[in-house]
């Protein structure tokens, strides 16, 4: 079997870059280590920024994001017990994000490959990558007990942080920077209405809380935990009776609990990889770099690296250039960097650090303070939080 481009990984970054791809003439075919069913399993981050949805748009998936999506304008934060609006449209000359789950972007995509009929492999077994330092790169995997090669001309490496691409790239043309924060996210999903019509990010003495939400009608809560807490250990009247306590009265008031649909806890941590490209061989997503998610920046990061890869294929199979697919990399990690930087400091002033003492908790309030009167504080929050320009800085 032979495509234009192999595409290692069908999560939304995958899924997505195949689409584009499909709009642009371009044959490329998915290859995927789980089920269908596991990969709309997997609850994720839901702010997209306006590049993501343009990105969706593009791709011809936006119809139900845009009927059943929610608009928000701005964000609220909380510190000593006080809210304050981040009015992210009046600070950015009227930008916005939209509240729209990575499941259902990820559904979209799906059914949208399947409605045209576009060759996706699911359940793959012991995929391997190989020869992408030459012209010729080939796939290999098992399925229904059978081996299969898959040649093409280029690999995108969209299979995330534990994925065979990053995995395979020779370990002396590669570096690796990592933070790994010392506490987790204990989220809860369920079935009841959001306690704020827009986020609430709190910093409080007892640790971090974010209320969130998919819809007028499931919310989704985080609290910042230790990393040697289980999820055994948090029931949800734990859960709700933490919450409470980190949120002030209005809204503590206001909130209406209900049993969990989903509850886990993630670990927090800043990587990226230098470079992303391989030979003929692209990473792109979790593949090349995680973000904490309190910037809201992991989705958004990986259709970034989607729009720059699938800009180059298209001009090297178009315009038959090389330009793009050179300048891919660099293009990429100047956003990247942006990124991460943003989402480490917001990370950084929201979180407790009980190994940095007393210290490190004044010195957030008057960051914070600061922040919430200074015009310019306030505009580069609400700047970073919709999005840079994809040609910022260029």
């Amino acid at each position: 079997m032979r495509t234009q481009v192999a595409i290692i990984g069908a999560g939304p970054s995958g899924l997505l870059l195949g689409q584009l791809l499909h709009k642009a003439g371009i044959d490329a075919v998915i290859i995927e280590r789980q089920s269908p069913e596991y990969v709309l399993g997997r609850i994720r981050a839901g702010v997209l920024e306006q590049v993501a949805t343009d990105l969706l748009d593009e791709a011809g998936v936006g119809q139900r994001m845009h009927a059943e999506g929610l608009v928000h304008t701005g964000f609220d934060m909380l510190f000593n017990g006080e809210r304050h609006r981040i009015d992210l449209e009046k600070l950015t000359g009227g930008k916005k994000v939209m509240v729209y789950g990575q499941t259902e972007v990820t559904r979209d995509l799906m059914d949208a490959r399947q409605a045209a009929g576009l060759p996706t492999v699911y359940d793959a077994a012991n995929v391997q990558v190989y020869d992408f330092e030459t012209l010729s790169p080939r796939v290999t995997y098992e399925k229904d007990g059978q081996s299969h090669t898959l040649a093409c001309d280029f690999i995108a490496g969209c299979d995330g942080f534990h994925g065979v691409c990053r995995a395979s790239a020779p370990r002396s043309a590669i570096k690796e920077f990592e933070k790994v924060y010392p506490f987790g996210w204990l989220g809860l999903l369920s079935d009841t209405p959001p306690v704020h019509h827009e986020l609430i990010y709190v910093n409080h003495p007892r640790g971090f809380a974010l209320c969130s939400q998919r819809s007028a009608t499931r919310s989704r809560y985080y609290l910042q935990v230790p990393l040697t807490d289980k999820i055994e250990q948090w029931s949800d009247e734990a859960f709700w009776q933490e919450l409470k306590l980190r949120l002030d009265p209005e809204a503590a008031g206001k909130l209406e609990t209900g049993p969990s649909i989903e509850k886990s806890i993630a670990p927090l941590r800043s990587f990226v990889t230098e470079p992303l490209r391989f030979g003929r061989m692209f990473l792109a997503g979790d593949a090349g770099h995680i973000v904490p998610p309190t910037g809201a920046k992991g989705l958004n990061l990986a259709a970034t690296d989607v729009k720059y890869l699938m800009d180059a294929f298209v001009e090297f199979y178009q315009e038959q250039s090389e330009a793009g697919i050179d300048g891919y990399s660099e293009r990429c990690l100047k956003r990247i960097w942006r990124a991460e930087r943003f989402s480490w400091w917001f990370t950084s002033i929201m979180h407790t650090f009980d190994s940095e003492g007393a210290i490190n908790g004044k010195l957030q309030q008057a960051e914070l303070d600061y922040l919430m009167h200074s015009e310019a504080g306030l505009k580069t929050i609400a700047e970073n939080y919709v999005g840079l320009p994809l040609d910022f800085g260029a």
